[in-house]
């Protein structure tokens, strides 16, 4: 049966309303995306690394989730999911679990990319059969919009402010689905909000249903962050693909898969216009930055093709 969006939100929702989250995070749009793969026989036990989504989904006694759920540290969300995935196997070979659990990891960019990033590696080295989802906003929201290394480069945030002395983060974005890739793990993918969520759910039941562990990077916009009316989430996602700032591809068992090539590639700075963290960009005397970001996205989709042949 074809991928049917009524269908799929029609299902028991596994992440509830009530929550804290801001009107038009992204971060919740990427949980309940990813928890909507599940199939609604088996059950899940959630991990999530301090950040955005955990002070606002779950603060005790109150709750946003309808599976198992596990608040880490910032720095060891990927070990935590690690050690409760090697004790169910021994549970259920003792014949003490008949349920099938699928474990499923939610951190932002600030707890994979940078604070969770030893962890992260560690279980995706060790083989755990588990899915960690990155929902990348592009910095420390949760803190104060601080920068990490998933800001692109020139954003303005609270430590790479943008002034006399300097142009915004200087640094570009970490690539960490390739470095993802480098691990040899069975399933890599970037997905976002696009279209009919196609694209996010069917990576999302391919992760969770791959054994081994697995790595899903989503773009999840923050419009208090990028500074942008949180109406206009969706058409930041589509320009952000059909810039190819952020490509869509999976590598299944290191075979690289283009999952969408634009008709017509569209240059970076319609993207970054509509963002207040890149306005600095387009003053007078500043093409500069527009160039090299234009050359720096040519230069990664270029090798992307190449990988995907």
């Amino acid at each position: 049966m074809g991928y049917s969006l009524k269908r799929e939100v029609e299902k028991k929702e596994r992440f509830v309303g009530g929550h804290r989250l801001c009107a038009g995070c992204g971060a919740g749009i990427t949980v309940r995306a990813v928890m909507r793969a599940l199939e609604p026989e088996d059950k899940a036990v959630v991990t999530n690394a301090t950040g955005c989504l955990e002070v606002s989904s779950f603060l005790y006694p109150y709750t946003a989730w309808e599976d198992s759920y596990i608040h880490s540290a910032f720095e060891n969300a990927a070990a935590t999911c690690g050690g409760v995935e090697a004790a169910y196997n021994v549970l259920k070979k003792k014949g003490k679990i008949d349920d099938t659990f699928k474990f499923i990891v939610f951190g932002g960019d600030g707890g994979t990319y940078d604070i969770g990033f030893q962890s992260l590696s560690g279980a995706m080295e060790r083989g755990h059969d588990m899915v960690y989802v990155c929902y990348d906003n592009e910095a420390y929201m949760n803190t104060g919009i601080q920068r990490s290394s998933s800001t692109p480069r020139f954003a303005d945030a609270t430590t790479s402010p943008t002034g006399k002395a300097s142009n915004g983060k200087r640094q570009n974005k970490k690539d960490l689905s390739s470095i993802m890739v480098a691990h040899g793990i069975p399933y890599v993918a970037q997905s976002t909000f696009i279209g009919n969520f196609r694209d996010l759910h069917e990576k999302a039941h391919r992760a969770i249903y791959t054994h081994g562990p697995a790595f899903l990077n989503v773009m999840s916009p923050c419009p208090r962050g990028w500074r942008y009316p949180a109406e206009e989430m969706a058409e930041i996602c589509r320009l952000a693909v059909e810039t190819c700032v952020w490509p869509l591809y999976e590598v299944v068992e290191g075979e690289y898969r283009l999952s969408y090539e634009p008709k017509d590639k569209l240059p970076v700075d319609v993207f970054l216009a509509k963002q207040g963290r890149f306005k600095h960009m387009f003053a007078k005397g500043n093409e500069w930055m527009l160039e090299l970001a234009q050359n720096y996205v040519d230069k990664k989709w270029k090798e992307l093709l190449a990988k995907c042949n």
